[in-house]
């Protein structure tokens, strides 16, 4: 985890567990992220870079996740280019974080959303924890493909948890658990729908990460996730690049 996502985390985290939450859990929080938002922000994005030849982020590194790593410095955008920050952002107390994709070729803004994000994050410290007393075991259910699986909540001592899909609100999608021991989101589910309502079978690239595909058709990136490759007619979870 970055450090400025370990700090927003934090942040929540401390509001969350001291009780401290306006009611509803702070209106913003839950306020429908806006497609009006993103295209506030996004000319906001094309006036700076035109400006100062230069993208309004914040500091990342190699080891950043790829749709984690360009997140919307807004102290930047404030004022000058944008004369609010959205209610749905995460600076403004909502659960949305601005970030960029194609951030060389073509800048464009997506949101992660931090809800499920978190519940990522809150789960992988159970497993870390069940991996430490257990001399490095994992909590391992069905194997998903080549070293991922689903989790084994039994082992945990919890009650299974699914995260509600940023793609489809109706939709809950999977934990992952990878042999190394990362906990992630399984997207293949979202996937598989753009898939078939596209008719995209015997046109896709075996090469591609299917990640792609929820990026190009919401406005959310796939936040705790691993690139997908199309195998057997199916969107496979992997670790190569």
């Amino acid at each position: 985890m970055r450090a400025w996502l370990g700090a927003a985390l934090a942040v929540v985290l401390c509001i969350a567990l001291s009780g401290c939450m306006y009611p509803n859990e702070m209106k913003k929080q839950n306020q429908v992220a806006s497609g009006e938002y993103l295209l506030l922000v996004q000319n906001a994005i094309d006036q700076y870079k035109a400006k100062t030849s230069v993208l309004p982020i914040k500091n990342s590194d190699e080891t950043t996740p790829l749709y984690e790593k360009y997140p919307i410095d807004f102290s930047k955008l404030k004022g000058r280019y944008l004369s609010e920050i959205p209610a749905n952002a995460f600076e403004n107390g909502g659960t949305a974080i601005y970030v960029l994709v194609d951030a060389e070729t073509k800048p464009t803004v997506k949101m992660m959303d931090l809800t499920s994000f978190q519940q990522t994050v809150e789960l992988q410290k159970r497993v870390d924890e069940y991996k430490s007393k257990y001399g490095g075991q994992l909590p391992l259910g069905d194997t998903v493909s080549q070293g991922f699986h689903y989790i084994d909540f039994g082992k945990l001592k919890i009650k299974p948890e699914q995260v509600r899909s940023m793609y489809s609100p109706q939709v809950f999608l999977p934990f992952l658990v990878h042999d190394s021991g990362h906990v992630a989101i399984d997207y293949a589910p979202e996937i598989m729908r753009i898939i078939d309502k596209q008719q995209l079978q015997g046109k896709l690239d075996a090469s591609q990460d299917l990640r792609e595909l929820l990026v190009k058709n919401s406005n959310f990136v796939p936040s705790r996730s691993y690139a997908y490759r199309w195998q057997n007619n199916t969107p496979v979870p992997i670790t190569a690049p």
